[in-house]
């Protein structure tokens, strides 16, 4: 049986004219290193006037087996349960210009229906460029500037982006899929303009929650996507955050070792000519998470999903 994409959405029927605008996206689910995308969205969507303008049927593209919901209990009865959402959002930047965030849960099923329901939306409103985003652990240290990998269905995409100094990866491999970068690769497949950002975290901070790279993040979807977007929320919690990571640092001697090296590596790498990424070349050792020690790990604790609610 074939099913209509549109069956997997409810829409408001009075949605204002968007022809022209961004839709945003960030699927949970797939790699996230030190939650740089949930945190972006988080913000976004909590961050000034917006409403939500289409609902997808979760119930038809998520695994509850495999991701269960937080269901409260309370003495002696069930008393709430935290439904997952895959929600557009209508969002204004500081200038009053619209755009859309799609986020949610990444669907487990149907992942070429979801797709093509994507597509129907995008096709109703208008929209020009979609626009993914989230982080990737790399052998980086806190202490030096966050790279930003970008790719886009067209190479005229990036010119701007390659020519402030962020080249491409340069590289060809597997990797395993995603809603996000399917989505991307048949928007290509279709003539209609997509990028994507992944934020550099150090490897050491992938586990925690990393406001910095949220903020790399929201300075590189402002730029592509030609939007005004407030950082000043994500800048504040990035701020404390980093004071903490600092005071772990100083006050380990090992952990100490382990950023000078990460350092050492990248300052190479800045200097280098004809940089093409911050991967390691081959024989060439790095550090690992498990050599930053046990105050780190308990640095990572703290930042647990108490701590990261509050950020």
């Amino acid at each position: 049986m074939v099913l209509d994409p549109r069956d997997l959405y409810e829409v408001d029927s009075d949605v204002p004219d968007l022809n022209g605008a961004v839709l945003l996206h960030h699927f949970e689910g797939f790699m996230d290193a030190g939650s740089a995308g949930r945190l972006l969205a988080e913000h976004l969507a909590e961050g000034g006037e917006g409403r939500i303008v289409a609902r997808f049927d979760v119930d038809g593209l998520i695994d509850y087996r495999s991701r269960r919901p937080t269901m409260t209990y309370a003495v002696d009865h069930w008393a709430a349960y935290d439904k997952p959402e895959l929600v557009v959002w209508q969002l204004f930047d500081e200038e009053g210009t619209p755009f859309l965030l799609l986020t949610g849960p990444e669907p487990d099923r149907h992942w070429e229906l979801f797709i093509a329901a994507v597509r129907s939306l995008m096709d109703r409103w208008g929209v020009r460029l979609a626009v993914g985003f989230h982080g990737i652990p790399m052998g980086v240290p806190h202490t030096r500037p966050l790279g930003v990998v970008a790719h886009a269905t067209r190479t005229e995409l990036l010119d701007e982006w390659t020519a402030g100094g962020h080249p491409a990866l340069g590289d060809r491999f597997q990797v395993p899929g995603s809603v996000a970068a399917l989505l991307e690769l048949r928007l290509g497949e279709a003539g209609l303009d997509a990028m994507g950002f992944a934020a550099h975290v150090p490897h050491y901070l992938a586990q925690s929650s990393y406001p910095t790279a949220a903020v790399t993040l929201l300075e590189s979807v402002s730029r592509a996507a030609g939007l005004s977007l407030s950082s000043a929320e994500l800048t504040a919690a990035a701020e404390r955050v980093n004071v903490e990571i600092d005071r772990q640092v100083v006050e380990s001697a090992e952990v100490s070792d382990v950023v000078r090296a990460l350092e050492r590596q990248y300052d190479a790498f800045a200097l280098a000519p004809g940089k093409r990424s911050l991967l390691v070349e081959e024989g060439e050792a790095l550090p690992t998470a498990e050599e930053i020690g046990s105050e780190f790990e308990r640095f990572l604790a703290e930042q647990g999903p108490t701590n990261q609610s509050e950020q």
